[in-house]
C-alpha cells in the first residue's frame, strides 16, 4: 500500500508537474503571442511619432480640430511611424509677416502645415520671400465668399450694388457713397480683397490715381483693426448702420457665437472668395508625406460635411442651409467667384494703403497778393475766393489726427517778411480756446482778403521748406501745399534758380518734403512751378475751373500712392 500510495503520489506529482508545465507553457505562449502582437503593432506604427504641426486660420480651428482627432485615432503611418497632429489657430497675417519679415509678428509662426484664409497671403509670401519652402498643393479646404453684413432689418434685399460702387471714388469723399467698413487690409484678407475689387475697376494709369486715393481715404476713415472691433461695430446700433465687408463664415459666427442678428447681402457681379489653401512648409520628405496624408483626410467628402457644419462652404461651393440659413440672408448657391489678384497687384495695394495710412503733416500757404482780386473768367468769383474754396474743400479730406497749419503770403506782410503765420501746425481735432483747430482754419479761410502787395512766391517757398525741415516728423507725411496765381513778381526776392539751388542743397532723401502747388488764373506760367515740383518730388496743378477743385486735391494727394520723394507727374 505504501508503495502504491507512493506511486500514486508520484503519478499525481508527475501529472501536476505536466499540468504546471502546460500551464506555464500556455502562459509563456500567451505572453509570447501578446508580446508578438504588441511588438508587431509597434513595428508597423511605432517608434518615434511624426508630430505634424498645423497652423490654421483661427475661425477654421474648430473644424480642423475635429477632423484631426479622427485622423489621429485612425493611426495613419508613414515609414512605419504613426502620424499625429497638433492644431493651433494662427492669424494668417502673423504667419505671412513671420515668413517674409515685412511686418510685426507675435509668437511662433513656424509649422509643417499652414491653412490661411486666403491665397492672397500666399501671393505675398511668394513675392517677398520666394526662397521660402512653401508647397501650395492647390487644394482648398473650405470656401467663404465675402458678403455685406448689416444688423437685422437694415438690409431688405438679398442683393446689392457691387462693393466697388458703394465706395466713393470722387471728392469730397466724406460726403458721398455709403459707409462701407473693412478690417485693416494689412491684417485681413477680406479687407485686402475689398481693395483689390475696387482697384480692378480703376485703371492703373497715373490720371486715375485720384479715384483710388478717394476710395482709400473713404475706407481708412472707418477701417477696423481686427474682427472683434468689426463685431462690436456691427452691434453698436449706429444710424444709419454701416455696411460691413465680412466673409459668410464671419457673419454666421457673429450670429451664433456672439448673439448677433446680422443680415447678409451679396454684391452684384460676384465677390472674392476666401479659399483656405492647404500649404506644406519645409523640405523634410517624411514630414511632407505625413502632411499629404492629412491633406487627403481633411479634403475628403466625409470631411466636407464637418467643414459645412462650421459655417463654411465646401470647395465645390455647397452650403449647409441649416447652418447658413435663408432667414439671415444667406443664399444656397455660391456667388460668382472673382479671380484672385496677382501678387504684383496685392503688393502695390498694400504699399498704397500703408502710404495713405501714414498721417499727414501739411503746411498750407495761401496767396493774398493784389492779383488774387482779379476775377476768374466764367465764374462769379475772384482768384482769392476760388483759392479759399479749394482750401476749404481740401480740408474735408483730412481726418482729425492730421496735422495742418496755415500761412498767408504776399510781400512785406510781417515787416520785410513776405509770409505770416495764421495758425501753427496742430492736429485738426485739437481744441484751443473752445474751438477745434479745424474750425479755426475754416474761419481763417472765410476771412481772407487780397492785399495790395506783390507775390513773394520764391521767398515764401524757401522759408516754408526750411521750417518744415526744421520741425520734420518722421512718422508722418510732411508736405507743403501752396495755393496761388503762380507768378513771382517781387523785386526783393530770390530768383527761381537761387530757390532751386537751395532746395537741391538742403533736401534729404531721409526727410522728403514735396511742394505741391495749385494755381489759378488765365496767364499762369506753369514751368517754374513744375520745376519746383520736380526738385521736391511734389506736383504742380493749374485750373481756371472751380469745379475741378476736388479732383485737383485728389490728384495732389495721390502723390502719396506713388511714394514719398519719388518723381511724380504734373498736370
Amino acid at each position: 500500500m505504501p508503495l502504491a500510495v507512493g506511486h500514486d503520489r508520484r503519478r499525481r506529482s508527475r501529472a501536476g508537474a505536466f499540468a504546471a508545465l502546460a500551464g506555464a507553457f500556455a502562459i509563456v505562449l500567451g505572453l509570447g503571442i501578446t508580446g508578438w502582437y504588441v511588438i508587431g503593432n509597434q513595428a508597423s506604427c511605432g517608434g518615434d511619432e511624426i508630430v505634424l504641426e498645423v497652423a490654421v486660420a483661427p475661425e477654421l480651428v474648430g473644424a480642423i480640430n475635429a477632423l484631426a482627432e479622427d485622423f489621429d485615432e485612425e493611426e495613419h503611418e508613414v515609414d512605419g511611424r504613426c502620424v499625429t497632429t497638433e492644431v493651433r489657430g494662427e492669424d494668417p497675417d502673423n504667419v505671412t509677416y513671420g515668413i517674409t519679415n515685412t511686418g510685426p509678428t507675435t509668437g511662433d509662426t513656424e509649422s509643417d502645415v499652414w491653412i490661411p484664409d486666403s491665397s492672397l497671403w500666399v501671393n505675398l509670401v511668394q513675392r517677398e520671400a520666394s526662397e521660402a519652402a512653401i508647397n501650395d498643393t492647390g487644394t482648398p479646404v473650405a470656401h467663404s465668399p465675402l458678403i455685406l453684413a448689416q444688423p437685422g432689418g437694415a438690409a431688405e434685399d438679398n442683393e446689392t450694388e457691387p462693393i466697388e460702387n458703394l465706395v466713393p471714388t470722387d471728392a469730397p469723399a466724406a460726403e458721398s457713397g455709403r459707409d462701407v467698413r473693412v478690417i485693416d487690409p494689412l491684417r485681413s484678407a477680406s479687407g485686402l480683397a475689398t481693395l483689390a475689387m475696387i482697384s480692378s475697376t480703376i485703371d492703373d494709369q497715373a490720371e486715375d490715381q485720384p479715384e483710388l486715393t478717394a476710395a482709400l481715404q473713404a475706407l481708412q476713415r472707418g477701417a477696423m483693426p481686427n474682427e472683434e472691433t468689426a463685431f462690436d461695430t456691427l452691434g453698436a446700433g449706429d444710424d444709419p448702420p454701416p455696411l460691413m465687408v465680412l466673409s459668410e463664415q464671419a457673419a454666421w459666427r457673429y450670429n451664433t457665437e456672439h448673439g448677433g442678428s446680422a443680415h447678409v447681402s451679396y454684391p452684384k457681379g460676384g465677390s472674392h472668395t476666401l479659399d483656405y489653401p492647404y500649404l506644406i512648409r519645409g523640405e523634410d520628405p517624411v514630414v511632407s508625406r505625413a502632411a499629404e496624408e492629412f491633406r487627403a483626410w481633411v479634403t475628403s467628402s466625409e470631411s466636407r460635411a464637418v467643414v459645412r457644419k462650421n459655417g463654411f462652404r465646401s470647395p465645390d461651393g455647397a452650403a449647409d442651409t441649416d447652418v447658413l440659413t435663408p432667414e439671415a440672408g444667406f443664399q444656397e448657391e455660391a456667388p460668382e467667384n472673382l479671380p484672385t489678384p496677382s501678387d504684383d497687384t496685392i503688393a502695390e495695394l498694400t504699399q498704397s494703403w500703408n502710404r495713405m495710412k501714414l498721417d499727414t503733416r501739411l503746411l498750407t500757404i495761401l496767396d493774398v497778393s493784389g492779383s488774387m482780386a482779379q476775377p476768374v473768367p466764367g465764374t462769379d468769383m475772384n482768384r482769392m475766393e476760388v483759392t479759399t474754396k479749394a482750401s476749404g474743400e481740401g480740408l474735408t479730406l483730412f481726418p482729425e489726427t492730421s496735422k495742418l497749419g496755415q500761412w498767408e503770403f504776399s510781400t512785406d506782410l510781417d515787416g520785410d517778411t513776405d509770409h505770416r503765420e495764421l495758425t501753427p501746425i496742430r492736429e485738426l481735432g485739437e481744441t484751443v480756446d473752445g474751438q477745434t483747430h479745424r474750425e479755426v482754419m475754416t474761419e481763417n479761410l472765410e476771412s481772407l482778403e487780397p492785399s495790395n502787395g506783390d507775390t513773394g512766391l520764391y521767398n515764401t517757398i524757401l522759408a516754408a521748406y526750411r521750417e518744415m525741415s526744421r520741425t520734420y516728423e518722421a512718422d508722418r507725411v510732411n508736405a507743403i501745399l501752396m495755393l496761388t496765381d503762380g507768378q513771382d513778381d517781387t523785386d526783393d526776392g530770390i530768383s527761381k534758380n537761387e530757390l532751386l539751388s537751395a532746395l537741391e542743397e538742403e533736401s534729404s532723401k531721409d526727410k522728403p518734403i514735396p511742394v505741391i502747388t495749385i494755381a489759378f488764373g488765365p496767364s499762369i506760367d506753369p514751368e517754374p512751378l513744375e520745376e519746383i515740383a520736380d526738385a521736391t518730388g511734389g506736383g504742380a496743378y493749374t485750373t481756371e475751373d472751380p469745379t475741378e477743385i476736388g479732383d485737383i486735391f485728389l490728384k495732389a494727394f495721390s502723390l502719396r500712392l506713388q511714394g514719398q520723394g519719388e518723381d511724380a507727374g504734373q498736370d
